[in-house]
């Protein structure tokens, strides 16, 4: 079977498959195509299983591409399924082989989680100590893998809770006018949910919210939900009191079902109408008063109150984090464990390898320079064997030394703030040679395994910079105790950019940043010296007067030109919806960012400029970001004398009437000064011919 049948294959089996499966791509949950490299690899996938999943008759479908080097008959693949082999066989000629394998309850860990593990040996010499180091030794699993897992409403009333509920919510919705209490309850439910989900959560005001959405977090105030939801919360809050209620239910859904038929050796798509039974989750985070309320906000905060509440309801009597710090905890060195390394026994011969990864945001403040410590223990090497130990920064190699005889390894390297970015992926590499001759006799005598608790990374010194950047951004945040600002006539459309802001500043692994809201028109002044300030605002918000060493005024009409060709690459008046972000020191050298937004999708905007300050950028000194709702996005390093911004409104009629024609005002006087010059040369040239008669 080729490649073209194969995915011809996929969309057909997505096609047909009946309303009582869930197909989900590998792609859709954050994996693209994985490689599996060397003679003998290795790749794990996790996937977390919602309570409604019947596995039993569930299954998992995996394309794969073999390197076309390989001898396939030589070649294995192996799949082990919670740590049980499930799969073994001979790769085939295909050049897109296909493997379908049926689950069952057994397969599930005791956390809910599916653990599939792909294992290789592959060969291309048949000469397993020429194939070693050969770079055709390669399988690609393809994001077009996909689990079909079946959806079985039987025991939804009593396996769904509250701790297992947020891995299958798809949305937030909160009230059409909301109050700075309900744009704190979804920033917090929105983070919640980015930590279980690699998709994009949907925030909705109650008015715009799809007929169609069934599974979501709804939040406000008890006493003001309309009549429709208080009907569906059955325990009424007191005063002082908070609630978690989860509300669930079953109704008759009437949809449509398209599947492809063969007609005539065509595949043609028949659509037909179908109803089932599907069941429906609201999770209310709600209060009996404004008090109550800021309860349940603050356990959404709380990972260990969400992850134990194993009822369909949780009154809040008293709500405190007990992750929070006031003081500024000292977070400058980081143990492997710390940041998620387990400690990995690895065996055999060439290429043995251990992945970790660790963000800029995981210290205290952004790290200067890093020094990486590993220590770990190894067989020994006997006289004429080669080993090394290879330490890899984002795929490029920055440290090696030899392996000898102690079997102990204790190796250190310092880097610099150009060798590491934002987010970082950090590998181990043992990789051993036996002596020459011995290659066969060799392949299991040869371990090593890093000691994740003994090794670590300490930042040695921080960042410090006279103007701040975004490469700086969450981390800056810190220190200190921060405020998120809105205007009052944006509140509504900010509710996913405060979502994205408060996942980021909590985005590391000791998350304690748990800022306070506030309307711009009821912050004084005097307080933005006071704290870290996050502010979104209109342009038109008289805050922004208050920021002088903001990079950029936004209540001036401006340009931003290239530097290298003058063309302008933005103008504040831009019909198109765009998202503003800049970010600075304020007056007392306190970390503040401003976000704006223009045009007619305002909540958009919001949320593209939040997300756009996140992603791993290009350079170390960006403090203005430009992204519109297209994604298309702009960074640029604006200080007192960049020459690449202009204020339109700040120049006279007459300085902007030369601006504009300038250079057909000079043309013209080129032009007079030529005619100028040929009339005087002729008149000098007629004098000449007079005199000379």
């Amino acid at each position: 079977m080729n490649k073209f049948f194969s995915l011809l294959a996929f969309v057909f089996v997505i096609s047909t498959a009946s309303k009582a499966q869930q197909l989900i791509t590998f792609k859709s949950l954050g994996h693209d195509d994985d490689m599996i490299y060397g003679m003998s690899g290795a790749n794990s996938f996790y996937f977390k299983i919602t309570p409604l999943t019947e596995m039993n008759g569930s299954k998992v479908v995996l394309f794969f591409e073999p390197s076309q080097a390989l001898l396939k008959d030589h070649s294995y693949i192996n799949i082990v399924i919670n740590n049980k082999p499930a799969y073994s066989a001979r790769m085939t000629k295909d050049s897109i082989q296909k493997i379908v394998l049926t689950l069952t309850r057994a397969d599930l860990s005791n956390d809910k989680f599916l653990k599939i593990q792909i294992k290789t040996l592959l060969t291309i010499t048949d000469d397993e100590c020429r194939d070693l180091d050969n770079p055709g030794m390669w399988l690609k699993i393809k994001n077009y893998s996909y689990l079909s897992l079946l959806r079985s409403n039987k025991g939804f009333f009593d396996n769904v809770n509250i701790s297992n509920c947020f891995d299958s919510k798809k949305a937030i919705v909160y009230p059409a006018n909301p109050t700075l209490s309900d744009l704190k309850a979804v920033a917090w439910a929105y983070s919640r949910l980015k930590k279980t989900q690699t998709r994009d959560i949907m925030v909705y005001d109650e008015a715009h919210m799809p007929d169609t959405l069934r599974n979501y977090i709804k939040v406000g105030l008890v006493g003001k939900l309309n009549a429709d939801a208080r009907q569906l919360i059955k325990v009424t809050p007191q005063n002082d009191q908070g609630l978690f209620y989860l509300h669930k239910s079953m109704s008759l859904v009437t949809d449509t079902n398209t599947r492809l038929v063969d007609v005539k050796g065509v595949l043609t798509a028949v659509k037909t109408a179908t109803q089932e039974m599907q069941p429906k989750e609201i999770l209310f985070v709600t209060g009996g008063d404004d008090a109550g309320y800021e309860k349940a906000i603050t356990a959404l905060g709380n990972m260990n109150i969400l992850n134990s509440t194993f009822g369909d309801y949780l009154l809040i009597e008293k709500a405190q984090n007990t992750f929070s710090k006031t003081i500024d905890e000292n977070r400058s060195k980081l143990s492997l464990k710390q940041i998620g390394g387990v400690a990995d026994f690895l065996s055999g011969i060439g290429s043995l390898k251990s992945a970790y990864s660790f963000k800029n945001s995981d210290f205290s403040f952004t790290p200067k320079e890093v020094e990486i410590r590993f220590v770990a223990n190894y067989s020994a090497l006997s006289a004429g064997d080669r080993g090394f130990f290879n330490i890899y920064l984002n795929g490029l190699l920055i440290n090696s030394e030899k392996l000898d005889g102690t079997g102990k390894l204790n190796t250190a390297i310092t880097i610099n703030r150009y060798q590491h970015h934002k987010y970082n992926t950090l590998e181990a590499e043992f990789r051993f040679y036996p002596t020459s001759g011995h290659c066969k006799d060799s392949f299991t005598n040869f371990f090593a395994e890093v000691d994740v608790d003994k090794s670590y990374l300490e930042s040695k010194n921080p960042f410090i910079t006279t103007d701040l950047s975004f490469y700086q951004y969450p981390e800056a945040f810190n220190t200190g105790t921060t405020r998120i600002i809105v205007s009052k006539e944006y509140a509504k459309y900010a509710a996913g950019a405060m979502g994205e802001i408060i996942y980021e500043l909590n985005n590391n692994i000791n998350a304690n940043n748990f800022p306070e809201f506030a309307y711009s028109a009821d912050f004084p002044s005097n307080d933005l010296k006071k704290y870290n300030i996050i502010a979104l605002l209109s342009k038109n918000d008289k805050l922004m007067k208050e920021f002088p060493d903001a990079p950029i005024r936004f209540d001036k009409d401006f340009r931003l030109y290239k530097t290298d060709d003058n063309t302008v690459v933005y103008s504040l008046n831009d019909t198109v919806s765009n998202g503003l972000a800049q970010i600075f020191y304020g007056r007392s050298n306190n970390a503040t960012l401003v976000l704006t937004a223009t045009g007619t999708h305002i909540a958009e905007a919001f949320l593209a400029a939040s997300k756009s300050i996140t992603e791993q950028l290009s350079t170390l000194s960006s403090n203005v970001c430009i992204s519109d709702v297209n994604s298309n996005k702009y960074l640029f390093n604006i200080n007192k004398s960049s020459e690449n911004l202009e204020y339109i409104d700040t120049k006279s009629g007459l300085t902007r009437f030369w601006d504009s024609y300038n250079l057909y005002i000079l043309l013209g006087i080129l032009i007079l000064i030529l005619l100028s010059f040929l009339y005087v040369r002729s008149r000098v040239q007629r004098s000449q011919d007079l005199f000379n008669d």
